[in-house]
């Protein structure tokens, strides 16, 4: 109450005193007013000059309005090695103020000398819209500016905004994405990491300073597995054609490539069809790569063993199927035999050995029917029949009638040769201890040994012959997969994939290869997986071993050296 009263009895005094000063103002109260009216107006002149002032020197940045929108920043994209493989650069837009054009006919016939693909029809539209703010070109070129800037038009102007910037061009194209205008990440890891927060930092003004985001990939590795890929697809004129090199024991992508692909400095072409991430965002019948599920399948049942023997002599006929071997040997097959002979028929029988829903089981198990979980959000989802029946059973056994990712292929065949350990992917750094804490064990160590032991033997005496490189133990399993065209399988459009591990002693890394519809490299020639993407891995492993730290075994280290004098 007190607060009160003494408020009002402060307003009868002021009030006692204009009419003090109306009518009989003493001089000292009159010179204290006209000094307090002076402070006043010098106040108030004072701030609007300051501000005045303040908006001329402000960086176009600082904006708010929907005028002064500007780019979001975004952290580097580094290699494993500290490589800058994503950055932001500077750029300056062009913008117009429709309230200043007097004539948009004449704005548009200048600009249209320096950017001729204007569109005229729209920038006409936002010439004489009377807004205070429009954009008419984002992100020009140096040489774009300069040459506007020298056409002198009076109501135009650029502001400088941030875009991305790929050092690499498209070597990483797939895994790291791509930024619309607003430097947004709309695809690949570039999206990932708008999901882990920098959206909402960027939202808040804090997204400045930000530390770089370290890959997983090798940027060296990755340039081998990309041009070896481009060398294949022109040598065997294929359609596409792709790669992963993937570490066995941390699950860490150390390289992953897709041809066709595309230059993210100007993905004009991203959307094409053409040029998906067959890797991961494709399924596909991976053929007799499969066999080697179905084979490991068989020995981690218990019921079947190396020295096991299955009867190949005649076709299997069940329905109106009849399956039969590519080069039958009309005898009955040990499981080594099976497998470097590449045998449907018996692969069918070690998957009768499980049972329908013992194979379905172990491949939901081993990861291959499930979406694939990691970084990438171009990810698809393995089909499947709804309903497996045991024809279903016999041609998933050698590669048909389910549909799966590249990528999920390589990472279960990771738990094949790693001692049985299914770790998920990841395009982050991970040690090998993380990895052991998220790593679920899916098949027996025996099991992983004995299919180490297969896919040696099969590079040494089967069909992988061609992916042998010389010191560093390479094995893997061919899968020659033809392409349903019109609901139908074409003998003469194929699939062809090549998975392989090394060193086979102590499996590193997986690697595994597909070349779509290649052709025979010479006339008469075949154009199996064992002749066009066994030899992709091999030429990936012999460029990039030394880099990925293998270092080669020739057997001769243990001998002496004869030195002549």
């Amino acid at each position: 109450m007190k607060l009160f009263r003494r408020k009002r009895g402060t307003e009868e005094e002021a009030a006692a005193i204009v009419v003090d000063g109306a009518g009989k103002a003493t001089g000292g109260r009159a010179r204290t007013r006209v000094m307090m009216t002076m402070a006043v107006f010098f106040s108030l002149y004072g701030a609007i000059a300051g501000r005045l002032v303040y908006l001329g020197v402000l960086e176009p940045e600082q904006g708010n309005g929907p005028g002064t929108r500007v780019t979001a920043n975004r952290p580097d994209i580094v290699d494993r090695n500290g490589e800058v493989l994503a950055t932001d650069i500077k750029t300056s837009s062009l913008f117009a103020e429709p309230r200043r054009i007097v004539d948009a006919d004449e704005v548009i016939e200048k600009l249209s000398t320096v950017l001729p693909d204007i569109e005229v029809e729209q920038t006409y539209h936002k010439l004489k819209s009377g807004a205070g703010f429009v954009w008419l070109k984002r992100q020009l070129t140096p040489k774009q500016q300069a040459e506007i800037m020298a056409l002198g038009i009076p109501g135009i102007g650029f502001r400088t905004e941030k875009r991305r910037f790929y050092p690499g061009g498209p070597t990483a194209s797939h895994i790291l994405g791509l930024t619309n205008i607003d430097n947004q990440g709309i695809s690949g890891l570039e999206k990932y990491i708008d999901g882990q927060g920098l959206a909402d930092l960027q939202a808040i003004g804090l997204a400045t300073d930000l530390e770089p985001v370290r890959l997983s990939v090798d940027i060296r590795v990755q340039h081998i597995v990309r041009d070896e890929l481009a060398r294949a697809m022109e040598k065997y004129h294929a359609i596409a054609a792709g790669a992963v090199v993937l570490n066995a024991k941390t699950g860490e992508v150390v390289a992953m490539a897709s041809l066709p692909d595309y230059d993210p400095n100007n993905p004009y072409n991203a959307h094409e069809k053409d040029r998906l991430n067959r890797m991961s965002a494709g399924v596909y019948e991976m053929g007799s790569t499969i066999k080697s599920f179905t084979t490991a399948m068989a020995l981690d049942s218990g019921k079947v063993t190396l020295a096991s023997t299955f009867d190949a002599t005649r076709p299997i006929t069940i329905g109106r199927q009849t399956i039969r071997d590519f080069h039958g040997k009309g005898r009955v097959l040990t499981v080594p035999e099976v497998f470097i002979y590449s045998s449907n028929i018996g692969s069918a029988r070690e998957a009768d050995v499980v049972g329908i829903e013992g194979h379905r089981e172990f491949l939901k198990r081993i990861g291959l029917l499930d979406r694939l979980q990691t970084e990438l959000p171009e990810v698809a989802r393995p089909t499947e029949p709804k309903v497996w029946k045991k024809v279903h059973s016999i041609t998933i056994s050698f590669g048909h009638g389910m549909s799966t990712t590249p990528l999920q292929t390589a990472v279960g065949a990771a738990a094949l040769m790693n001692g049985g350990k299914l770790i998920p992917p990841t395009f982050l750094p991970r040690s090998e201890a993380q990895a052991d804490q998220i790593a679920e064990q899916v098949i027996k160590e025996k099991t992983s040994e004995d299919m180490r032991y297969l896919y040696r033997l099969n590079a040494e005496k089967g069909s992988g012959k061609r992916a042998e490189v010389p010191g560093y133990r390479v094995g893997g399993k061919t899968g020659t997969a033809e392409k349903v065209v019109n609901g139908r399988y074409a003998a003469d459009k194929r699939f062809n994939a090549f998975l392989a591990a090394f060193p086979m002693d102590d499996p590193q890394y997986i690697v595994l290869s597909v070349i779509d519809e290649p052709k025979p490299e010479k006339p008469g020639m075949a154009a199996t997986s064992g002749l066009n993407a066994a030899p992709i891995v091999a030429n990936i492993i012999r460029r990039s071993g030394a880099l990925l730290g293998v270092k080669p075994d020739f057997g001769h280290e243990n001998t002496p050296l004869l030195v002549s004098y």
